[in-house]
Protein backbone atom coordinates (compact mmCIF):
# COMPACT_ATOMS: atom_id res chain seq x y z
CA UNK A 1 0.00 0.00 0.00
CA UNK A 2 2.43 2.49 1.00
CA UNK A 3 4.42 1.28 -2.70
CA UNK A 4 1.29 2.58 -4.45
CA UNK A 5 1.12 5.88 -2.67
CA UNK A 6 4.77 6.74 -3.66
CA UNK A 7 3.92 5.46 -7.31
CA UNK A 8 0.92 8.20 -7.19
CA UNK A 9 3.17 10.82 -5.79
CA UNK A 10 6.45 10.09 -8.27
CA UNK A 11 3.71 10.52 -10.56
CA UNK A 12 2.13 13.99 -10.27
CA UNK A 13 6.43 14.88 -10.99
CA UNK A 14 6.13 13.40 -14.23
CA UNK A 15 5.89 15.76 -17.19
CA UNK A 16 3.49 15.20 -20.14
CA UNK A 17 3.48 16.25 -23.75
CA UNK A 18 1.26 16.55 -26.31
CA UNK A 19 0.81 14.94 -29.75
CA UNK A 20 0.83 17.21 -33.13
CA UNK A 21 -0.48 16.26 -36.00
CA UNK A 22 -0.26 18.17 -39.35
CA UNK A 23 -3.24 18.48 -41.20
CA UNK A 24 -1.73 19.26 -44.77
CA UNK A 25 -5.23 21.37 -45.72
CA UNK A 26 -4.62 24.95 -46.73
CA UNK A 27 -8.06 26.15 -46.22
CA UNK A 28 -7.54 25.22 -42.72
CA UNK A 29 -4.18 26.28 -42.61
CA UNK A 30 -4.98 29.74 -44.21
CA UNK A 31 -8.11 30.30 -41.68
CA UNK A 32 -5.66 29.27 -38.45
CA UNK A 33 -3.48 31.75 -39.89
CA UNK A 34 -5.92 34.58 -40.03
CA UNK A 35 -7.45 33.51 -36.67
CA UNK A 36 -3.57 34.52 -35.30
CA UNK A 37 -3.10 37.45 -37.03
CA UNK A 38 -6.66 39.25 -35.81
CA UNK A 39 -5.52 37.96 -32.57
CA UNK A 40 -1.91 39.10 -32.86
CA UNK A 41 -4.04 42.73 -34.08
CA UNK A 42 -6.63 42.90 -31.56
CA UNK A 43 -3.74 42.61 -28.53
CA UNK A 44 -1.43 44.88 -30.18
CA UNK A 45 -3.02 47.57 -31.34
CA UNK A 46 -6.51 47.60 -29.50
CA UNK A 47 -5.20 46.47 -26.13
CA UNK A 48 -1.70 48.04 -25.89
CA UNK A 49 -1.51 50.95 -28.23
CA UNK A 50 -5.27 52.13 -28.12
CA UNK A 51 -6.16 51.15 -24.72
CA UNK A 52 -2.58 51.00 -23.28
CA UNK A 53 -3.07 47.78 -21.19
CA UNK A 54 0.40 47.81 -19.97
CA UNK A 55 -0.63 50.47 -17.52
CA UNK A 56 -2.01 50.87 -14.41
CA UNK A 57 -4.93 53.63 -14.27
CA UNK A 58 -6.27 55.96 -12.16
CA UNK A 59 -9.35 58.03 -12.12
CA UNK A 60 -10.05 59.18 -8.91
CA UNK A 61 -8.61 62.91 -9.80
CA UNK A 62 -8.60 64.99 -6.72
CA UNK A 63 -9.21 68.89 -8.32
CA UNK A 64 -9.61 72.36 -6.64
CA UNK A 65 -10.29 75.48 -9.41
CA UNK A 66 -10.02 78.95 -7.97
CA UNK A 67 -11.55 81.55 -10.35
CA UNK A 68 -11.19 85.41 -11.01
CA UNK A 69 -13.25 87.79 -12.85
CA UNK A 70 -11.88 91.01 -14.77
CA UNK A 71 -13.50 94.15 -16.75
CA UNK A 72 -15.03 97.45 -15.40
CA UNK A 73 -18.08 99.14 -16.84
CA UNK A 74 -20.11 102.13 -16.71
CA UNK A 75 -24.38 101.92 -16.79
CA UNK A 76 -26.28 104.30 -16.59
CA UNK A 77 -30.24 102.83 -16.86
CA UNK A 78 -33.54 104.39 -15.05
CA UNK A 79 -32.90 102.25 -12.50
CA UNK A 80 -29.93 102.70 -11.43
CA UNK A 81 -28.78 106.02 -12.75
CA UNK A 82 -25.14 106.22 -13.40
CA UNK A 83 -23.32 103.30 -12.35
CA UNK A 84 -19.33 101.92 -12.11
CA UNK A 85 -19.54 98.44 -11.95
CA UNK A 86 -16.15 96.58 -10.99
CA UNK A 87 -15.57 92.65 -10.59
CA UNK A 88 -16.35 92.84 -7.09
CA UNK A 89 -20.11 94.19 -8.51
CA UNK A 90 -20.94 91.60 -11.18
CA UNK A 91 -19.94 88.35 -9.76
CA UNK A 92 -23.85 88.21 -9.32
CA UNK A 93 -25.29 87.68 -12.87
CA UNK A 94 -25.57 90.98 -14.76
CA UNK A 95 -29.36 91.81 -15.09
CA UNK A 96 -30.65 92.87 -12.02
CA UNK A 97 -34.38 94.00 -10.76
CA UNK A 98 -34.68 95.35 -7.40
CA UNK A 99 -37.80 96.14 -5.10
CA UNK A 100 -37.91 97.83 -1.97
CA UNK A 101 -40.05 96.66 0.41
CA UNK A 102 -41.47 97.79 4.19
CA UNK A 103 -42.86 95.06 6.45
CA UNK A 104 -46.09 97.46 6.43
CA UNK A 105 -48.06 94.43 7.65
CA UNK A 106 -51.33 94.50 5.17
CA UNK A 107 -51.15 95.16 1.44
CA UNK A 108 -52.64 93.96 -1.72
CA UNK A 109 -51.24 90.73 -3.33
CA UNK A 110 -50.55 90.09 -7.22
CA UNK A 111 -53.30 87.87 -9.70
CA UNK A 112 -52.54 85.17 -10.20
CA UNK A 113 -54.15 83.41 -13.87
CA UNK A 114 -56.71 86.48 -14.09
CA UNK A 115 -58.58 85.71 -10.71
CA UNK A 116 -59.89 88.95 -9.40
CA UNK A 117 -62.23 89.10 -6.05
CA UNK A 118 -65.32 91.06 -5.52
CA UNK A 119 -66.18 92.77 -2.12
CA UNK A 120 -70.32 93.22 -1.81
CA UNK A 121 -71.87 94.37 1.28
CA UNK A 122 -69.21 93.14 3.60
CA UNK A 123 -69.20 89.93 2.12
CA UNK A 124 -66.26 87.95 0.11
CA UNK A 125 -68.04 86.80 -2.96
CA UNK A 126 -65.15 85.18 -4.23
CA UNK A 127 -62.89 84.31 -1.38
CA UNK A 128 -59.35 84.71 -0.64
CA UNK A 129 -57.73 81.18 -0.10
CA UNK A 130 -54.67 80.00 -1.22
CA UNK A 131 -56.42 78.55 -4.29
CA UNK A 132 -56.90 81.61 -5.65
CA UNK A 133 -54.26 84.26 -5.01
CA UNK A 134 -50.46 83.90 -5.36
CA UNK A 135 -49.15 84.16 -1.94
CA UNK A 136 -46.17 86.80 -1.01
CA UNK A 137 -47.12 86.31 2.10
CA UNK A 138 -50.05 85.53 4.93
CA UNK A 139 -53.65 85.85 3.40
CA UNK A 140 -55.91 88.14 5.77
CA UNK A 141 -58.85 86.57 3.92
CA UNK A 142 -60.14 89.79 3.21
CA UNK A 143 -59.93 91.64 -0.45
CA UNK A 144 -59.44 94.77 -1.44
CA UNK A 145 -62.29 96.21 -3.90
CA UNK A 146 -60.13 98.88 -5.46
CA UNK A 147 -57.54 96.34 -7.13
CA UNK A 148 -60.06 93.01 -6.92
CA UNK A 149 -57.03 91.48 -5.78
CA UNK A 150 -56.72 89.53 -1.92
CA UNK A 151 -55.33 91.44 0.84
CA UNK A 152 -51.88 89.50 2.44
CA UNK A 153 -49.70 90.16 5.57
CA UNK A 154 -46.43 90.44 4.42
CA UNK A 155 -43.17 92.38 3.02
CA UNK A 156 -44.86 95.99 0.74
CA UNK A 157 -45.25 96.31 -1.94
CA UNK A 158 -45.58 92.95 -3.49
CA UNK A 159 -42.63 91.58 -5.78
CA UNK A 160 -44.70 91.86 -9.52
CA UNK A 161 -43.77 89.54 -12.15
CA UNK A 162 -41.38 91.59 -14.95
CA UNK A 163 -38.73 89.97 -17.27
CA UNK A 164 -35.99 92.54 -18.24
CA UNK A 165 -35.79 92.99 -22.13
CA UNK A 166 -32.26 93.94 -21.90
CA UNK A 167 -29.21 93.27 -20.52
CA UNK A 168 -28.01 95.70 -17.49
CA UNK A 169 -24.24 94.74 -18.42
CA UNK A 170 -23.91 94.38 -21.84
CA UNK A 171 -20.50 94.91 -22.01
CA UNK A 172 -19.60 92.11 -19.64
CA UNK A 173 -19.35 90.02 -23.02
CA UNK A 174 -15.48 91.52 -23.43
CA UNK A 175 -14.88 91.01 -19.64
CA UNK A 176 -12.67 87.66 -18.56
CA UNK A 177 -12.53 85.08 -15.99
CA UNK A 178 -9.23 83.32 -15.27
CA UNK A 179 -9.89 80.10 -14.28
CA UNK A 180 -6.94 78.44 -12.23
CA UNK A 181 -7.11 74.35 -11.69
CA UNK A 182 -5.14 72.00 -9.48
CA UNK A 183 -5.40 68.63 -9.77
CA UNK A 184 -3.61 65.46 -8.05
CA UNK A 185 -3.61 61.44 -9.21
CA UNK A 186 -2.54 60.36 -5.50
CA UNK A 187 -1.89 56.94 -6.57
CA UNK A 188 0.87 57.82 -8.69
CA UNK A 189 1.72 61.32 -6.60
CA UNK A 190 1.43 63.03 -9.83
CA UNK A 191 0.38 67.05 -9.39
CA UNK A 192 -0.11 69.68 -11.55
CA UNK A 193 -1.76 73.07 -12.92
CA UNK A 194 -3.47 74.15 -15.97
CA UNK A 195 -1.41 77.54 -15.52
CA UNK A 196 1.70 76.39 -17.78
CA UNK A 197 5.26 77.70 -16.81
CA UNK A 198 5.72 81.31 -17.55
CA UNK A 199 8.48 81.98 -16.13
CA UNK A 200 10.43 82.66 -19.36
CA UNK A 201 7.55 85.12 -20.51
CA UNK A 202 6.34 87.37 -17.62
CA UNK A 203 4.01 88.98 -19.87
CA UNK A 204 2.08 85.81 -21.45
CA UNK A 205 -0.90 85.48 -19.17
CA UNK A 206 -1.41 89.40 -19.07
CA UNK A 207 -1.66 89.39 -22.74
CA UNK A 208 -3.50 85.92 -23.64
CA UNK A 209 -6.63 84.76 -24.30
CA UNK A 210 -8.09 80.82 -24.74
CA UNK A 211 -7.94 79.75 -28.32
CA UNK A 212 -8.07 76.09 -29.77
CA UNK A 213 -5.98 76.83 -32.28
CA UNK A 214 -3.72 79.43 -31.03
CA UNK A 215 -3.30 79.40 -27.34
CA UNK A 216 -5.05 76.20 -26.20
CA UNK A 217 -3.39 76.26 -22.50
CA UNK A 218 -3.95 79.86 -21.83
CA UNK A 219 -6.43 79.78 -18.59
CA UNK A 220 -8.05 83.14 -19.10
CA UNK A 221 -11.18 83.07 -20.91
CA UNK A 222 -13.67 85.89 -22.64
CA UNK A 223 -17.09 85.50 -21.75
CA UNK A 224 -18.59 86.32 -24.73
CA UNK A 225 -16.59 83.48 -26.19
CA UNK A 226 -17.42 80.44 -23.63
CA UNK A 227 -20.96 81.73 -24.98
CA UNK A 228 -19.83 81.34 -28.32
CA UNK A 229 -18.51 78.04 -28.45
CA UNK A 230 -21.81 76.89 -26.96
CA UNK A 231 -23.32 77.52 -29.90
CA UNK A 232 -25.44 80.47 -28.35
CA UNK A 233 -25.25 84.38 -28.18
CA UNK A 234 -23.99 86.38 -25.14
CA UNK A 235 -26.47 89.11 -25.20
CA UNK A 236 -29.48 86.93 -25.86
CA UNK A 237 -28.65 84.54 -22.59
CA UNK A 238 -27.53 87.49 -20.29
CA UNK A 239 -31.26 88.35 -21.00
CA UNK A 240 -32.85 86.19 -19.24
CA UNK A 241 -29.90 83.88 -18.02
CA UNK A 242 -28.33 80.90 -18.51
CA UNK A 243 -25.46 78.04 -17.29
CA UNK A 244 -22.64 77.38 -18.69
CA UNK A 245 -20.61 74.28 -18.36
CA UNK A 246 -16.93 74.19 -18.70
CA UNK A 247 -15.19 70.66 -18.96
CA UNK A 248 -11.53 70.29 -17.96
CA UNK A 249 -9.90 67.12 -18.68
CA UNK A 250 -6.84 65.57 -17.86
CA UNK A 251 -5.94 62.64 -19.47
CA UNK A 252 -2.11 62.02 -18.74
CA UNK A 253 0.05 58.95 -19.86
CA UNK A 254 2.68 59.30 -17.29
CA UNK A 255 5.12 57.33 -19.52
CA UNK A 256 6.11 60.57 -20.71
CA UNK A 257 7.39 63.61 -19.80
CA UNK A 258 5.15 65.69 -16.91
CA UNK A 259 5.19 68.60 -19.81
CA UNK A 260 3.15 66.29 -22.21
CA UNK A 261 0.66 66.33 -19.58
CA UNK A 262 -1.89 69.51 -20.46
CA UNK A 263 -6.09 69.81 -20.07
CA UNK A 264 -8.39 70.24 -22.44
CA UNK A 265 -11.49 72.75 -22.74
CA UNK A 266 -15.24 71.75 -23.71
CA UNK A 267 -18.30 73.86 -23.15
CA UNK A 268 -21.78 73.45 -23.53
CA UNK A 269 -24.91 75.07 -22.21
CA UNK A 270 -26.80 73.42 -19.43
CA UNK A 271 -30.04 74.73 -19.09
CA UNK A 272 -32.60 73.93 -21.92
CA UNK A 273 -32.48 76.33 -24.17
CA UNK A 274 -36.58 76.03 -25.02
CA UNK A 275 -38.63 78.43 -26.18
CA UNK A 276 -41.39 79.41 -23.48
CA UNK A 277 -39.80 76.68 -21.08
CA UNK A 278 -39.80 77.57 -17.78
CA UNK A 279 -36.60 75.29 -17.20
CA UNK A 280 -34.59 77.58 -19.81
CA UNK A 281 -32.71 80.37 -18.18
CA UNK A 282 -31.23 81.28 -14.65
CA UNK A 283 -32.45 83.79 -11.79
CA UNK A 284 -32.23 83.76 -8.38
CA UNK A 285 -33.30 86.24 -5.84
CA UNK A 286 -31.25 87.85 -2.70
CA UNK A 287 -32.11 90.65 -0.11
CA UNK A 288 -30.39 93.41 1.67
CA UNK A 289 -31.74 94.22 5.03
CA UNK A 290 -31.78 98.38 6.47
CA UNK A 291 -32.94 99.85 9.51
CA UNK A 292 -34.17 103.55 9.11
CA UNK A 293 -33.99 106.09 11.58
CA UNK A 294 -36.87 105.46 13.67
CA UNK A 295 -35.68 101.56 14.04
CA UNK A 296 -38.25 100.10 11.48
CA UNK A 297 -36.44 97.20 9.16
CA UNK A 298 -36.81 97.09 5.66
CA UNK A 299 -35.19 95.58 2.95
CA UNK A 300 -34.44 95.95 -1.17
CA UNK A 301 -35.06 92.98 -2.62
CA UNK A 302 -33.11 91.87 -5.89
CA UNK A 303 -33.92 89.54 -8.77
CA UNK A 304 -31.01 88.99 -10.20
CA UNK A 305 -30.62 87.43 -14.10
CA UNK A 306 -27.72 86.52 -15.46
CA UNK A 307 -25.13 83.20 -16.53
CA UNK A 308 -23.94 81.02 -14.29
CA UNK A 309 -20.70 79.17 -15.14
CA UNK A 310 -20.35 75.57 -13.97
CA UNK A 311 -16.46 73.76 -13.39
CA UNK A 312 -16.46 70.56 -14.33
CA UNK A 313 -13.26 68.55 -13.67
CA UNK A 314 -12.66 65.09 -15.44
CA UNK A 315 -9.51 62.59 -16.10
CA UNK A 316 -7.58 59.88 -15.47
CA UNK A 317 -4.22 58.95 -15.33
CA UNK A 318 -1.76 55.69 -16.19
CA UNK A 319 1.70 54.41 -15.76
CA UNK A 320 3.53 51.54 -16.86
CA UNK A 321 3.11 48.17 -14.25
CA UNK A 322 4.40 44.58 -15.08
CA UNK A 323 0.77 43.08 -13.68
CA UNK A 324 -1.87 44.68 -16.32
CA UNK A 325 1.07 43.97 -18.71
CA UNK A 326 1.23 40.24 -17.47
CA UNK A 327 -2.37 40.15 -17.50
CA UNK A 328 -2.94 41.60 -21.25
CA UNK A 329 0.03 38.92 -22.36
CA UNK A 330 -1.74 36.63 -20.65
CA UNK A 331 -5.50 36.96 -22.13
CA UNK A 332 -3.56 36.82 -25.30
CA UNK A 333 -1.97 33.62 -25.05
CA UNK A 334 -5.46 31.98 -23.76
CA UNK A 335 -6.69 33.67 -27.51
CA UNK A 336 -4.17 31.91 -29.20
CA UNK A 337 -5.35 28.60 -27.48
CA UNK A 338 -8.78 29.25 -28.44
CA UNK A 339 -7.77 29.50 -32.32
CA UNK A 340 -6.06 25.98 -31.99
CA UNK A 341 -8.32 24.40 -30.40
CA UNK A 342 -11.68 25.80 -33.18
CA UNK A 343 -9.15 24.88 -36.03
CA UNK A 344 -8.85 21.52 -34.24
CA UNK A 345 -13.03 20.82 -34.94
Amino acid sequence: RMAGWGGFFFSLLNYKTEKYVIAENKRIGILFRLYQLAVLGYLIGWVFVVKKGYQEKEEAIQSSVITKLKGVTLTNSSETGPYLWGAEDYVIPPNVRSWIQFPSGICPSIHLHNVVCLWKIGVNIQACSSSTIQFRGESTGLCINSTGTCEIHGWCPVEYSRRPTEPLLAAAENFTIYIKNFIRFPKFEFSKSNVLDTSANDSYLKGCSYNKEDHPYCPIFRLGDLARWTGHDFQDMAVKGGSIGILIEWNCDLDKDASQCNPHYSFTRLDMNLNNSVASGYNFRYAKYYKDEKGETYRTLYKVYGIRFDIMINGQAGKFNIIPTIIAIGSGVALMGIVSTLCSY
